[in-house]
């Protein structure tokens, strides 16, 4: 294994990004945990010297600029051994097969997203995206642990964006403390969801439940998620070696949960009221 090398920002010249991505400066977060995604699609690399685990390979023609971030940070992507992902959409899975080309990584996915992501996105119940399908070498279930090198990643099923949706989490050992990362698969109830009445996905709302009472359970010192956006990634970055380290932010974790979980509800009552609405009426029976 290559050892870290620590780059200025400014010095780095990636890749341009699929799909419109801005490439972004990888760096540490703390202890062996890396960044190495885009502006838009998060990706992260846990180092170990026994290899490497990469969660999230974004779409196919984001891997040269993923692999582009872990050779700048004095890693080889070669070495990657585990391949994980946040959930089944493309963003966040369709590079898959394009990663393990590349590595031979083995790759491990969460119940109720294995099939969608070994088929290359058949079975997702709201989009039609489709992409290279991919080998699942372990299909995971709740309280799962995913362990490497020393490295332990512990997966939460919070689910609803997808069925296995995935929230990651991990103790960082960084300097004289050990920090409780949470890499939040996501909570976010996107645009044509449907709540109510959804034959695809009956449980859906339940499955939203469910995630919310984990995310706000779940102890959290380093606030990450599967978009830069959730935990305000620029903004932070900025800020990094400027004092202590930006991405320590428990009290910010709390409060977008807090701000996904009363989008949910309120979009699940709006939902609730249209089909109550539109319910066809009982005749009158009076005389």
């Amino acid at each position: 294994m290559t050892r870290p090398l620590l780059l200025a920002a400014a010095s780095l010249v990636l890749p341009a990004g699929a799909h419109g991505e801005t490439p972004f400066p990888p760096h540490r977060i703390a202890g062996n945990l890396y960044y190495v995604g885009s502006v838009e699609y998060a990706s992260y690399l846990v180092a170990t010297p026994r290899g490497h685990i990469l969660i999230n390979p974004s779409f196919e023609e984001s891997v040269p600029l993923i692999e582009a971030a872990v050779s700048r940070l004095g890693f080889r992507f070669s070495d990657i051994r585990i391949l994980l992902t946040s959930h089944a959409h493309a963003d966040h899975i369709a590079g898959c097969a394009a990663a393990v080309e590349r590595s031979g990584a083995r790759v491990m996915i969460m119940r109720g997203d294995e099939g969608v992501v070994a088929s290359g996105g058949e079975g997702d119940f709201q989009y039609s995206s489709r992409y290279r399908p991919c080998k699942v070498a372990r299909v995971l279930k709740d309280g799962d642990a995913v362990e490497l090198g020393g490295a332990k990643l512990v997966a939460r099923l919070t689910p609803g964006h997808t069925r296995g949706c995935t929230t990651w989490t991990m103790r960082v050992a960084d300097g004289g403390a050990v920090l409780d990362a949470v890499i939040i698969g996501s909570p976010n109830v996107n645009s044509g969801y449907q709540l109510v009445g959804n034959a695809k996905y009956p449980r859906i709302a339940d499955d939203f439940r469910r995630t919310f009472a984990v995310l706000k359970s779940l102890k959290c010192d380093l606030f990450l998620g599967a978009h830069g956006a959730y935990y305000g990634l620029e903004e932070k970055h900025r800020r990094l070696g400027k004092g202590a380290n930006p991405f320590i932010d428990p009290e910010g974790y709390k409060a977008w949960v807090a701000d996904r979980e009363r989008l949910f509800l309120e979009k699940l009552a709006a939902q609730q009221a249209d089909v109550k609405t539109r319910a066809p009426q009982a005749p009158d029976q009076r005389k």
